[in-house]
């Protein structure tokens, strides 16, 4: 099974499934001398576990993760870092009425056709307990990004009908962990909240979506064609469990509108080339222009749902599926750390590739030639 490795300079490769004795990820290219924080990384970690409140599922996963390498006295060894995380509160016997069947809208026929086999168990490495190996590498690329002053921040801003329309420059992201939805609008998280708690109830599941911004983030990041920075972290969310759609900047909004009414204009302040608006969501022509890149991430309803549905099995007969085990309502409050994850790798992935090419060695004269540029300091 090719396909679990992503990033270029700063490339992870996870393993692992769902009810094994394990999860990990290998960190390939991580920079020597980070300050390894521990206690961020379980931060990080926790914001992701399941188990976590009363809206989420009830899978009681410590989510511990073991360092087995790549870190001496405190800081990156600049070897491969690799991080255990062991699986402690598996029920496998909850997926024994699916041995043969096919949920809907799971990938359990897409992999009994793509493989011959597949691990019933959870779904496997289809399972989004997958991502809490990407959350741990995300938090390792995390440290490097904010010694630099990028961070990377997300939140939850729809779930079903109920809608967060405020920028983010008017929301105060600190309270995004003041409650079990992560939202940062109290009002409407205590909305989302009880709206997930309802479909809890019915046994049924909702879907919305999670903004982000990622700040500090340096001109000159990205290619210019297969791998634009966008396109970058596009794949990188469309990669995570549910989603279902990607934009950044002004989205689709921006569509019906006319390029006089679109374009970002260039300003110099403080001595520095920016852009009056940010429509292009800090991004062009695949590059980061130095301005805050926003984006946005659509998450189906999950899949598993408790009343009966109509399916097949492998050998094409009809037969009625039941959802068992713990699962979401919403995956939403637990994918705000994956969606962070995600963006911290592709953010570090890039800073090192363009530091790879060996731009701008002489900072002053590339202030000079280009005041929209800041040079990147070395960890």
């Amino acid at each position: 099974m090719p396909g679990n490795s992503f990033g270029q300079s700063f490339r992870i490769s996870t393993f692992g499934e769902s009810h094994g004795p394990a999860l990990g990820v290998i960190i390939d290219g991580c920079p020597p001398g980070i300050a390894f924080d521990q206690e961020r990384l379980e931060r990080d970690m926790a914001r992701r576990r399941p188990g976590q409140s009363a809206i989420v599922t009830q899978r009681k996963e410590g989510d511990a993760v073991e360092v087995l390498s790549g870190v001496f006295q405190g800081r990156t060894t600049g070897t491969p870092l690799a991080l255990l995380i062991r699986n402690t509160d598996q029920r496998s016997k909850d997926y024994g009425h699916i041995a043969e069947a096919y949920r809907p809208s799971h990938a359990d026929f897409t992999y009994q056709i793509k493989y011959g086999i597949r691990d019933f168990r959870g779904g496997g490495r289809s399972s989004a307990r997958e991502t809490a190996a990407r959350v741990a590498a995300g938090s390792v690329a995390s440290m490097f990004l904010e010694a630099q002053g990028v961070f990377c921040r997300a939140w939850v801003s729809q779930v079903g009908h109920l809608q967060l329309n405020k920028p983010y420059a008017a929301l105060d992201l600190s309270l995004t962990e003041s409650n079990p939805v992560r939202c940062p609008d109290p009002d409407m998280a205590a909305q989302m909240e009880a709206l997930i708690r309802e479909v809890r109830k019915d046994g049924d599941t909702v879907g919305g979506v999670i903004s982000a911004v990622c700040t500090g983030v340096p001109p000159g990041l990205g290619e210019p064609v297969f791998d634009k920075l966008h396109a970058d972290l596009a794949k990188a969310m469309m990669s995570i469990n549910a989603t279902r759609g990607f934009e950044y900047g002004s989205g689709f909004a921006g569509a019906p509108l006319r390029g006089s009414q679109h374009n970002d204009a260039y300003v110099v302040e403080d001595g520095r080339i920016s852009t009056a608006t940010n429509r292009s969501g800090g991004v062009q022509g695949g590059i980061s222009n130095g301005m805050d890149i926003d984006f946005r991430v659509a998450f189906k309803p999950v899949a598993t749902i408790i009343p009966p549905q109509e399916s097949v099995d492998r050998h094409g007969d009809a037969v009625t599926v039941e959802g068992k085990g713990r699962h979401d309502p919403c995956v939403l409050p637990r994918a705000v750390a994956i969606v962070e994850a995600m963006a911290a790798l592709v953010l570090a992935d890039h800073w090192l590739r363009y530091r790879g090419q060996g731009h701008f060695q002489d900072p002053e004269a590339a202030q000079q030639d280009a005041p929209g540029i800041r040079d990147f300091p070395h960890p």
